[in-house]
């Protein structure tokens, strides 16, 4: 077996995944690596503008879906990282993250940045899952 051979490419349809060259997610083994992932429709716009914790569960939904491609769970989720561009925004934030992964528990970090792809995106997030 070669090195690539267990690789495998995840798409969501993501407006940047084919003009920026990456993939919602990686998959190697029981491995698996999701891609920052907001709530950007297909103008690479938010769905849920201004508004934190919406914006987070849909990032956790396209997350999920990710992992189910790869035959993963939210429960096989080990990291998470979150970024947002307000911190104002952490407590819907981290309520939505907090209610999804209340059992699970991932290692995680959240960062403040400056700003994201576009203006009205204000939560990045990405994870890491492993099976077993």
């Amino acid at each position: 077996m070669s090195p690539g051979d267990d690789r495998r490419l995840i798409s969501s349809g993501g407006p940047w995944e084919a003009s920026a060259g990456y993939s919602r997610a990686v998959v190697v083994g029981t491995s698996c690596w999701v891609s920052g992932t907001t709530d950007a429709g297909p103008d690479g716009r938010s769905v849920h503008p201004g508004d934190p914790g919406a914006q987070a569960e849909a990032a956790l939904d396209i997350i999920e879906r990710a992992l189910a491609e790869a035959r993963l769970t939210m429960a096989d989720v080990v990291r998470t990282r979150i970024y947002v561009t307000r911190a104002a925004s952490l407590s819907a934030v981290l309520a939505v993250h907090g209610a999804r992964f209340a059992t699970t528990r991932p290692a995680a970090t959240v960062v403040i940045v400056a700003g994201l792809i576009d203006p009205s995106l204000l939560v990045e997030i990405e994870a890491d899952a492993r099976g077993g």
